[in-house]
C-alpha cells in the first residue's frame, strides 16, 4: 500500500499557526493510526497566479493547502479529504447507513452552514479590524444565528452522528477558530463540545505536530 502524503505549507506567521487546515487531515489520520508523511510547498503571501508552481496548481487548483496524495490519487479540500479517509475506516465514518448519512450531512453543514458564516467574521478578527465597517454587524448576526442553531443540536448530544466521526473533526475545528476570538461566549454547549473534541489524544498530537512543523522553519 503506498504511503499517504499530506502536503502543507513550509511556514506560516505566528497568528494562523494551529489553525491551518492541514490540522484537520492530521487529526483524522491520527484518529485511525494511518501512516503518512508530510511534505511542504513554499509560503508565498499574495502571490499572483503566474508566480505559483505549476505542479502545485495541478494538485490544488486554487493553490491552497492541504492536499493528500494516495498513490496516483490526489484529493484536495479538507472536507473531501476527510470523506476519502472516512471511507477507509469505520472509526471516522459509521457503517450503519442512518448514522453514516447523518455524519455526511454534518460534514457539509460544518463547511457550508457554519464555516460559511464564521470565515468572514474570523477574517475581521485576524486583521484586528475594530471599526464597524458597513455590513459588519450583519456578519456578526449571521454567525450568531448559525451558532444558536448549532447550540440546540449540541445541547442534546455528545457527538453529531452518535459516535465521533469526521463530522466532529470538521465542526470542532470550525468552532475552535470562533472560540479563539471569544465568539462562543453565548453558546455553552458549543464550548463544551470544542473542549471534548480537542481533549482527544489524536487532536493533541496533530496540533503539536503542526506547530512543530512551522516552528522548524523559524
Amino acid at each position: 500500500m503506498p504511503e499517504l502524503t499530506l502536503t502543507t505549507l513550509n511556514w506560516v506567521p505566528d497568528l494562523p499557526r494551529g489553525y491551518v487546515r492541514d490540522l484537520r487531515v492530521r487529526w483524522a489520520l491520527e484518529e485511525v493510526g494511518l501512516p503518512y508523511r508530510v511534505q511542504s510547498v513554499p509560503f508565498i503571501p499574495s502571490a499572483p497566479f503566474r508566480e505559483l508552481d505549476a505542479e502545485q496548481i495541478a494538485q490544488q487548483p486554487f493553490a491552497q493547502v492541504p492536499w493528500l496524495s494516495d498513490g496516483d490519487q490526489t484529493i484536495f479540500e479538507s472536507g473531501a479529504i476527510l470523506l476519502y479517509l472516512g471511507e477507509r475506516s469505520a472509526a471516522l465514518l459509521p457503517t450503519d447507513p442512518h448514522a453514516r448519512q447523518q455524519a455526511i450531512n454534518w460534514v457539509f453543514a460544518a463547511l457550508n452552514s457554519v464555516e460559511a458564516a464564521s470565515l468572514p467574521w474570523s477574517i475581521y478578527q485576524f486583521s484586528n479590524d475594530t471599526e464597524q465597517t458597513p455590513g459588519r454587524k450583519h456578519l456578526d448576526a449571521f454567525l450568531q444565528a448559525r451558532l444558536q442553531y448549532t447550540e440546540q443540536v449540541l445541547a442534546g448530544r455528545e457527538w453529531l452522528a452518535g459516535e465521533f466521526s469526521i463530522a466532529d473533526i470538521l465542526m470542532a475545528d470550525v468552532l475552535r477558530l470562533v472560540h479563539r476570538f471569544d465568539g462562543l461566549a453565548n453558546v455553552p454547549a458549543c464550548r463544551a463540545y470544542v473542549a471534548r473534541a480537542t481533549a482527544r489524544p489524536a487532536f493533541e498530537k496533530a496540533y503539536a505536530d503542526q506547530m512543530a512543523h512551522f516552528a522548524a522553519e523559524d
